[in-house]
Order: C-alpha cells, then sequence, then structure tokens
C-alpha cells in the first residue's frame, strides 16, 4: 500500500489530526524550553513531569488533553479552578495541522505515477534526475518529513521568541541533528543541487580580469557528482546550507554592531538561519533571507507607530520567509536561478553587497548626526543588563512554592524538603501540633 494508493481526502485528513497531535507537543516545548538555559536541560524538561494548569497545577486528563476538542469541550476553562485557558494552546495545534496539510498538498503529486512538475517543489536539476536509488514516491515522502521536522521547530522558535525574543537551542540544533543524518543517509533529499551555473557567465567575465584572476572563474556542475556519489552531496548540501544560513545572518549582526553599536540580529537567529539552511541547502536559505525583510518591515512598522519601540523579534519572520519560499517555489525559483546562475561570480556580489550595508549603516548614522538623534544607545554596566539567568533567579525568588496563590495539592513530600519549604507547609497547612 502507498499513500498515492490513498484517496487524497483521507490521506490529508489523516494528516491534520497527525499534525494536531505534533501541535500539542509543540505547546509543551513552548512553555517549557525556555524557563532552561542549556540544551540538555530543555530536552529533559519534555519528560520532567505531566502537563499540568499553569494555575492551580492540576493534571490534565487524558481526555482532556485531546488536541483542539479537548480545549472545546472544557470551553477554555480549566476543569479543577476553572480559570481560562490560554487560546494560544488551540492555535498552535491547528496551525501545526494545516501547515501538515498545506506541505503535503504543494509537495506530492495528486496521485501515484503522476508527472513530478505538478509538485510546487519541481525543478529540472531536482532530484528527480538521480535514478536507482530511490523511487521519487519514496525520497518525496522523506524530504517531506525532513521539511516537516524543520517547519515544527520553526514553530516553537516563532512563538518563544514572540514572547520573551529568545530562541532555545531546543528548537533548533535537534533540527540541525536530523537534517545534518538524513541527508547524506537517503541523499535525495535536496532541492537544487550544491552547484551548478551559467558557463556563458563565466565566459564573458574572464577575459575582463587580470590573469591571476581568472582561474577564479571556474566552470562546475554538480549533477554529475549528485549521481554518482548521492550521500556525499547529500552531506554537502547540508553543510553549504549551514554555512550560509548562519554565515549570512552573523556577517548582518557584525556590520550592525560595528557601526551602530548594538545587536543588529540576535544569536538566536544565526542559529535559526543555520539550521533552516541544513534543511534546504544554501541558495534556497539565501532566498529566504532576502524575503523575509518584506513580511517583517510591516510588523516593525506597526511596533514604532503602537508601541515606539524599534526593536522587533526577527525569528517569525525568517521562519514565515521560509515557509512562503516551499510554498511559492515555482513563482520565487525563476527569478532566484538568475542570479545563481552567475556561479563563482556570487562572491563578488556578496562582497559588493556587504561593502554597500556597511556605507548604507554609515550614511545612517550621518543623517541622524544632522537630525540631533543620539548615534547610540546609552553604555549600559556589565551589572545592569539583564541576562537569562537573572531572569530565572527573579522567577525562583518570586515563586519559591509553586504554588504561590493556588490551591494547595497532593504532592510527594521531598518535593518541598529540596526548596526548603517543608517546615513553613506544613506550619501553614497546619501539620504540627
Amino acid at each position: 500500500m502507498n499513500l498515492f494508493d490513498l484517496p487524497r481526502p483521507f490521506t490529508l485528513t489523516c494528516l491534520f489530526v497527525l499534525g494536531c497531535c505534533f501541535g500539542s507537543f509543540l505547546n509543551v516545548c513552548i512553555h517549557r524550553f525556555p524557563s532552561r538555559h542549556r540544551l540538555w536541560d530543555q530536552l529533559k524538561s519534555l519528560n520532567s513531569h505531566r502537563s499540568g494548569c499553569p494555575r492551580c497545577s492540576a493534571a490534565i486528563r487524558w481526555h482532556d488533553n485531546i488536541p483542539l476538542l479537548g480545549w472545546l469541550l472544557l470551553r477554555g476553562k480549566c476543569r479543577n479552578c476553572r480559570r481560562p485557558i490560554s487560546a494560544r494552546y488551540p492555535f498552535v495545534e491547528f496551525l501545526t495541522g494545516a501547515l501538515f496539510v498545506l506541505m503535503y498538498w504543494s509537495q506530492m503529486p495528486p496521485e501515484r505515477f503522476a508527472d513530478l512538475k505538478q509538485t510546487a517543489l519541481f525543478n529540472a536539476m531536482g532530484p528527480q534526475v538521480v535514478t536507482g536509488h530511490l523511487s521519487s514516491d519514496v525520497w518525496l515522502h522523506i524530504r517531506y518529513a525532513l521539511h516537516m521536522v524543520m517547519i515544527c521547530g520553526l514553530i516553537v522558535a516563532t512563538f518563544i521568541d514572540l514572547d520573551l525574543r529568545i530562541i532555545p537551542d531546543g528548537c533548533t540544533v535537534p533540527v540541525m541533528l536530523v537534517a545534518f543524518l538524513v541527508s547524506p543517509i537517503f541523499g535525495q533529499t535536496y532541492i537544487v543541487p550544491v552547484w551548478f551555473q551559467d558557463m556563458s557567465v563565466a565566459n564573458v567575465v574572464r577575459p575582463e580580469l587580470p590573469a591571476a584572476l581568472q582561474p577564479l572563474m571556474f566552470y562546475w556542475d554538480s549533477t554529475t557528482f549528485a549521481q554518482q556519489h548521492p550521500h556525499w552531496h547529500g552531506l554537502a548540501i547540508s553543510l553549504a546550507g549551514f554555512v550560509a544560513g548562519g554565515g549570512i545572518v552573523w556577517v548582518v549582526r557584525l556590520a550592525g554592531f560595528w557601526v551602530l553599536r548594538q545587536e543588529a540580529m540576535g544569536f538566536g537567529d544565526v542559529i535559526l538561519m543555520a539550521m533552516v539552511g541544513s534543511v534546504i541547502g544554501w541558495q534556497p536559505v539565501l532566498v529566504v533571507f532576502f524575503v523575509s525583510p518584506f513580511f517583517a518591515v510591516f510588523a516593525a512598522v506597526m511596533a514604532w507607530l503602537t508601541k515606539r519601540d524599534r526593536e522587533i523579534p526577527y525569528g517569525p519572520w525568517l521562519s514565515l520567509g521560509t515557509i512562503f519560499v516551499l510554498l511559492a517555489w515555482p513563482v520565487v525559483w525563476p527569478y532566484a536561478k538568475r542570479i545563481f546562475d552567475m556561479g563563482p561570480v556570487l562572491g563578488v556580489i556578496a562582497v559588493f553587497m556587504t561593502s554597500s550595508l556597511v556605507v548604507c549603516l554609515q550614511l545612517l548614522q550621518i543623517m541622524k548626526r544632522l537630525l540631533g538623534i543620539p548615534l547610540h544607545p546609552p553604555d549600559v554596566a556589565p551589572e545592569d543588563i539583564w541576562t537569562s539567568a537573572d531572569h530565572l533567579f527573579y522567577y525562583n525568588n518570586e515563586r519559591p512554592d509553586e504554588q504561590t496563590g493556588q490551591w494547595s495539592v497532593t504532592q510527594w513530600p521531598g518535593s518541598r524538603s529540596g526548596r526548603g519549604q517543608a517546615g513553613y507547609h506544613n506550619w501553614k497547612s497546619g501539620g504540627w501540633p
């Protein structure tokens, strides 16, 4: 039985239910990752204890934990304390289920043995030209599964970044490791090969360069390499995407800090784009980077008009740009391909664009000086910088007892003893004579 043999509506319905179940798990990640600083502690927190109401700490019953239906049947209120449950929980579940369906609908042909040109990620240089390794229906589903793992990480990163303006490693590094494992094993999860170019561009530019630089205008098409060494080619795709995705954000971060003396992009954005690049490759991740500002500019204007806030979390817009590029690939790629056809000339373009970024930032500083606007944010003493460790210390001091302001529930006495709260709890509850 092949998934293409099943009725399309039945397959999409099952995927929506599966996506909602994954969304319920992503809600747990969104809630628990920010309270841990290290990657391993974030992953261990997923199995630390059962989910419960954040107000009364009552454990959630299994039938109340059914995605979407549980929240609707409870009418958005806790069964124990009757306080409202945030509507974000069912929204994340619905969003995940909808993306499971939308990505499958766009990346899979409508029926088995259909023309692959009917899929959104089709291009003439794609892995469909490689024969003798995996049938098309197998590697299409493997690539789809890998993309959904990435999108799940993007969902977690988006909602945490919107709340706290941080992107924990728990939602990026595991996805990166999966990409580094899956890409070389199967070798056909890429969208475009690791390198291609139009030979005519190199032939035109080479005579104009000095003799010492002419060898830089080389010509290489990796299609043959992908056919003969699919596993090494898959690894090269992930490594190149990792370097390009994280590198371009890192360059912007350094340029912004050098000129503006403040973070232009957070380090979490660097890891996020490195993760995206390790999954989809270096050419698509660069397209994502240049598409995302079109989504972020509206949010930046609204934040300035409503809150006078000049900073916005950029991770959600990088995530939205990634999903947009995957869905709109047939429209976006023909324009982007003209740039990547230039081959080695891309290095010259990269240097020029980096220099232009620095010049534009310098001109911005000159304009601010003429208008009397402070050039740099005020210096802050190191002891006045609020770090994630300070946040955890403040939170634990505000709530030394996890049931502060809540109804008391029975729990293992050693839990309170470990926090030094056993004596106080016994006195408060009348446990001592």
